[in-house]
């Protein structure tokens, strides 16, 4: 089974982007491919390689970087939903006046459109 992954919540202030985690961590394990992880709306501040949890917190962003590197996954964030929500890269940081921006390297940005071309070749999407 190929599955994609649609996660729309922030990684802190809901259980949804942890349990999501879990999830893609799970179909890994039981060797289901995953095509990608693909963050929407309040999803996008998973990128943001600026928020900070506490010590004691699980740090949900970090454990994403480390599934994508393990596993060779995809981490795809909707770039218009980033815009609005302040999730920038350097570039669109210095076009804007900002020193540098706060998207994570380890994501790629991706379009709604090139999704849908991506959800024809999957089996299951699961939405957190």
């Amino acid at each position: 089974m190929k599955y994609i992954i649609f996660v729309t919540d922030p990684p802190y202030g809901t259980q949804n982007s942890s349990t999501s985690f879990s999830f893609a961590k799970a179909l890994l394990l039981q060797r289901f491919s995953l095509k990608c992880v693909f963050f929407y709306f309040s999803g996008v501040y998973n990128a943001n390689y600026m928020l900070s949890p506490a010590v004691d917190e699980f740090n949900i962003i970090k454990s994403w970087v480390v599934l994508k590197k393990k596993y060779k996954i995809k981490l795809y964030v909707c770039s218009s939903a980033a815009y609005r929500r302040g999730v920038i890269n350097d570039q669109t940081a210095l076009e804007l006046g900002y020193s540098n921006g706060n998207f994570s390297s380890y994501f790629e940005w991706f379009s709604l459109n090139e999704l849908a071309f991506l959800i024809h070749s999957c089996d299951r999407i699961i939405q957190f």
